[in-house]
């Protein structure tokens, strides 16, 4: 069916828009699956943890290693299942995260294992984008920081503009939502993003 992944700097309001989406979908008549990455499936999740945990020092060739082996068998075991089902899949993070977060890792690397693990790219991706100071205010206002959270600024703005420039690459794929502004709005602009990329799914 159809495979739509949300992506975005810390703070965007990914997870919500999520949920919104699938209720909006669920109306018109669609299964739908929601899931997540890092994790999704059971061993997935449990690369979650030893990825998003503040006392493991992973080096950036590691976690897009770890990265890719929870995308595997997520995909194995949640996504490929689902779409064959007919399901409508939607993804809070994807192959796009790995690019913009892993910065220090080779970027042939990146792209050998996105090739090799990714059978099938997003129908649509949504990019949530926001100035990172305001992102990561939100992600404090939720409590403990996790591992990538809790990184300085620049690294943060290092993946706000890596996210940038994928959608600037593949502008067929990615459509850029403004999260910088209420949460109604930015809810109004993903089923616009959807209608005009997926006309009929809602």
């Amino acid at each position: 069916m159809t495979f739509i992944t949300f992506e975005g700097p810390e703070g965007a309001g990914k997870s919500t828009q999520v949920k919104a989406l699938a209720k909006a979908l669920k109306k018109a008549g669609r299964d739908v699956t929601t899931t997540r990455e890092p994790g999704g499936a059971p061993g997935a999740e449990a690369l979650r943890s030893l990825l998003l945990d503040k006392d493991n020092h992973w080096s950036p060739t590691a976690e897009t290693l770890l990265m890719n082996a929870a995308r595997d068998t997520h995909i194995r075991h949640t996504i490929a299942p689902a779409l064959s089902r007919g399901e409508v899949v939607l993804c809070d993070r994807f192959c796009d995260s790995t690019e913009a977060y892993q910065i220090g890792a080779d970027e042939a690397l990146i792209a050998q294992l996105r090739e090799k693990v990714v059978e099938r790219m997003p129908d649509l991706t949504l990019l949530f984008d926001l100035p990172v100071e305001v992102g990561l205010s939100r992600a404090n206002e939720r409590g403990a920081a996790d591992r990538f959270e809790a990184r300085g600024l620049d690294f943060h703005q290092a993946v706000r503009e890596r996210f940038l420039a994928i959608a600037a690459r593949e502008p067929s794929r990615v459509v850029r939502i403004d999260a910088n502004q209420p949460q109604e709005d930015v809810e109004k602009e993903v089923r616009a993003a959807v209608n005009a990329r997926l006309p009929g799914l809602l």
